[in-house]
């Protein structure tokens, strides 16, 4: 691996009218932002449409791209949407995203502007290609998301939390019953044609933004969460896949057991997989779930890889994560036949949390870059009366073939961190780095583009120096989240120098 560095934001904390950031200018500002500093990677949130609690990382498809992420400005510019449509955005404050009043908005104008565009689809060969070569989810997702929508306002009429596909659909729909299917495609034929268009507009501007940064030799690092959402089209049009039952909720669910962070584990709720199932038709809904990611992004993270060794099982209806046991999965057989049809994996390895030496075999029989989190390095263990020299996170025990962050998306921003570090911790780092200065953020930085990992990446927040009220996300938590953005006049030419700079002494300028 070449020594490589760059960073880490999520299109929705682009800068930029709208209410959200968006694949728009600023997208293309920040790339030429990326060209300028001299970094070659962009590492993104995963870009499905986002469901409950506003997470990319519970997405109603592992396909699709998120409509809100689709500049309107573009759209005003192709004659989809007008000035006076545009002239409707309530105000929406500059560094957060406020979904509650962005969404209702934007579903408004993107329906119009999909309207217009279907007035004269019949003769757009681009758009007619798109649907046919995408056909393979894109069906199923369009028909999942019109008749969520039904049965979701009809939810909302009758005051009922919590309605998904498998326990608030009509029976036949909920279980895909043929004639069902052709009656609710019938009678929602315009949602359903309006679906398609809006992932056609996603797909033209990504991939449009996509090859900019290509062509400015930028890799963009996408996201694949190793588990799907219940709420989803992936788990309603594919339920032999999945460890569900009859009606088609889950009979076992995802999560991680009780920790030194958590006494009662995260119980994330996800329906599991059948992996049995999905050996015998050769993991093809793998297959194509990475086909279609590699689409879109050069290089994918795969995210909670040891899940792919064995995955932590809990009775459906657990309040905790307790009650569970670890159950194999068949990672070196999935990721064997993945590679046989699709060749050399670009595949980055989450290897966090509970990591066994199987899971480190898994990793590197297939050379998977794991990660490396600075912020680990100098967690202070309880009563171990020091820097534990061995501790993988720090940089003297790093391997060319990985991934240095100073921190994750996860995690709290680098000042944030170092604002609630423990006196002991402070006195680790300081040991460590022999620095006794105040730009510690800065410091960490240093570390991480200096070290021998191949790549290095920084979250935008940790360039900035903001702290914990940029974070984006707390886990297991609701609300607050995914809201951060940055300010086009934050970035100015000192600190573009800066990052230049670092990034050429440190042999990452390409």
């Amino acid at each position: 691996m070449k020594r490589k560095s760059g960073i880490l934001l999520h299109p929705t904390s682009l800068p930029g009218k709208h209410g959200i950031g968006d694949l728009g200018k600023e997208a293309y500002d920040f790339i030429d932002f990326l060209d300028d500093t001299g970094q070659t990677l962009w590492q993104v949130l995963p870009l499905g449409p986002t469901g409950y609690g506003d997470s990319p990382y519970a997405s109603f498809s592992t396909h699709a791209g998120n409509p809100f992420i689709i500049s309107t400005q573009e759209l005003k510019e192709l004659g989809y949407l007008t000035d006076d449509d545009l002239k409707s955005e309530p105000e929406f404050d500059k560094n957060s995203v406020d979904f509650g009043t962005l969404i209702p908005w934007k579903k408004e104008l993107l329906s119009k502007a999909a309207d217009v565009f279907l007035e004269n689809s019949e003769n757009n060969k681009a758009y007619r290609t798109f649907c046919l070569e995408e056909s393979s989810w894109l069906e199923d997702y369009s028909l999942f998301m019109a008749v969520k929508e039904f049965f979701d306002e009809k939810a909302l009429n009758e005051g009922i939390d919590g309605a998904m596909w498998s326990n608030f659909w009509d029976k036949d729909i909920a279980l895909r019953d043929p004639k069902a299917m052709l009656r609710w495609s019938e009678k929602l034929a315009t949602e359903i044609e309006k679906n398609k268009v809006l992932q056609f507009f996603f797909f033209d501007q990504w991939l449009r933004l996509k090859k900019y940064a290509n062509e400015k030799g930028i890799d963009i690092i996408g996201d694949i969460p190793i588990f799907v959402a219940s709420d989803s089209s992936d788990v309603w049009a594919n339920r032999k896949l999945f460890l569900l039952n009859k009606d088609g909720s889950p009979t076992s669910v995802a999560g991680v057991p009780p920790d030194y962070f958590s006494k009662t584990g995260q119980l994330w709720g996800n329906p599991l997989y059948d992996w049995k199932a999905m050996e015998k038709n050769h993991f093809k809904w793998w297959i194509e779930r990475i086909r279609g990611t590699l689409k879109m992004v050069d290089i994918i993270r795969v995210d909670h890889f040891r899940g792919f060794e064995a995955f932590w099982q809990v009775p459906a209806g657990e309040k905790t994560a307790v009650n569970g046991n670890w159950v194999k999965a068949p990672g070196e057989k999935l990721f064997s036949e993945i590679r046989r049809i699709l060749g050399t994996l670009p595949i980055l390895a989450e290897d966090l949390g509970l990591i066994t030496e199987e899971v480190n075999k898994l990793r590197d029989d297939f050379e998977f870059p794991g990660m490396r989190i600075l912020q680990f390095a100098f967690d202070s263990a309880e009563g171990d009366g020091g820097l534990d020299p061995d501790n993988i996170f720090l940089p003297h025990n790093y391997i060319a073939n990985s991934v240095v962050y100073t921190g994750t998306h996860d995690n709290s921003t680098m000042k944030g961190w170092l604002d609630n570090c423990k006196p002991e911790e402070m006195q680790y780092i300081r040991e460590y780095t022999g620095y006794e200065g105040q730009d510690l953020v800065w410091q960490f930085i240093r570390m991480a583009i200096s070290s021998t990992s191949a790549y290095c990446i920084i979250p935008m927040q940790d360039f900035l120096e903001l702290g914990d009220e940029a974070r984006m996300n707390i886990p297991s938590t609701l609300g607050g989240n995914w809201c951060w953005r940055y300010s086009a006049d934050s970035v100015d030419d000192q600190l573009k120098e800066k990052i230049l700079e670092m990034t050429q002494l440190y042999g990452r300028y390409s």
